[in-house]
């Protein structure tokens, strides 16, 4: 019995840190239009998100302990990757996206935004396993490669720049 929860953690904990991409079908397909809400309380259509740099939908729980060492990761990274657009959403309350945004002080990142995916589009979409969930668009908005789990900011840069 002991071999056998040790053999389970052992599978989620590798789907934690999986760094191969996840198969959606959704590969080279443009990006999908669906709505966010801001935290100033406006919406984004991902249809008036423009071309020209890559887009990086991250997808979190503002509780995931995962999620929390990849957003530290990226930020430290920023200057690296500020040509990129993130997108940081949850599904999340109001409440919970302003303490993580404080917390992170993701303001001072002009190529980050945050919102709320209020309509479950994201989990819906892709299909999503967990979090965190990053689906990473080339400059056109054409679907790379999302990953579920830890990727590292070079391999993430890498990918959208393909």
């Amino acid at each position: 019995m002991k071999q056998l929860i040790l053999f389970l953690c052992m599978i989620i904990l590798a789907g934690c840190f999986g760094k191969t991409p996840q198969k959606t079908g959704n590969e080279g397909k443009p990006m999908p239009d669906f709505t966010l809400l801001l935290t100033d309380s406006t919406s984004l259509s991902t249809h008036d998100i423009p071309p020209g740099k890559p887009v990086v939908l991250f997808y979190f729980s503002p509780y995931c302990p995962y999620c929390e060492a990849l957003t530290l990761e990226l930020l430290e990274e920023m200057d690296d990757l500020r040509d990129i657009r993130f997108y940081f959403v949850t599904s999340y309350g109001w409440e919970h996206l302003e303490t993580f945004k404080k917390e992170h002080q993701l303001a001072k990142f002009p190529n980050v935004t945050i919102g709320i995916d209020t309509a479950l589009f994201i989990r819906n979409y892709f299909k999503t396993k967990g979090v965190p969930y990053t689906a990473i668009f080339n400059k056109n908005k054409i679907l790379n490669n999302c990953f579920l789990g830890e990727i590292s900011a070079a391999q993430l840069k890498n990918v959208a720049d393909n």
